[in-house]
């Protein structure tokens, strides 16, 4: 593994699943290797295209008029890895809200409430070459699915924010990193 390089698409996208896969950073956005990119667009996933399968089994898609979305890959890297990195992500995007002055985050495993609206959807899957991560934050609520909490709401504009999320989830898998190359066995 190595420290994900971060770019920020102007572009807006909408994110339909197919972005889950190898080397979309790369064809997308020319950058190599680790990654994480994020944008703004709406998400439409339709439930044949949803790697969770709880989901899929529900036939329940995901929508949503306008997100910001983050998508990382990690090469070499096995289904517990990338959900445990997944993880990462959230909690570090959850203290990145804090830091922004959002009140009233509550993380509960790969997703982020404020109070009991949702405001993120999240997964973590495996390529035969890459783990790779969807994380998606409401920026508005209209026609969602369910209660929903918005980054509108909390005053958050979603390019700062997306770089800030990116360089803190960079530099937490380079301390990671850091600190795995600093033991040695006894």
């Amino acid at each position: 593994m190595m420290v994900p390089k971060t770019k920020f698409i102007d572009e807006e996208l909408a994110y339909t699943g197919a972005e889950l896969r190898p080397h979309w950073i790369l064809t997308k956005t020319s950058l190599s290797g680790d990654a994480i990119v994020s944008w703004v667009g709406p998400c439409d996933v339709r439930p044949d295209c949803l790697v969770d399968i709880r989901d899929r089994i529900a036939a329940d898609g995901i929508r949503a008029e306008k997100m910001l979305h983050f998508l990382v890959e990690h090469f070499a890297c096995n289904i517990f890895a990338i959900t445990a990195l997944q993880r990462l992500l959230v909690c570090v995007t959850a203290e990145t809200l804090l830091a922004h002055g959002a009140s009233g985050i509550r993380r509960n495993g790969d997703d982020l409430f404020v109070g009991q609206r949702k405001l993120s959807v999240s997964v973590a899957t495996c390529s035969p070459v890459s783990g790779l991560i969807h994380l998606g934050l409401n920026i508005t609520a209209n026609n969602a699915p369910v209660p929903t909490a918005t980054l509108a709401e909390l005053s958050i504009a979603p390019r700062p924010f997306a770089l800030a999320v990116m360089d803190a989830y960079a530099q937490e898998v380079r301390s990671i990193l850091d600190a795995a190359t600093r033991v040695s066995p006894r």
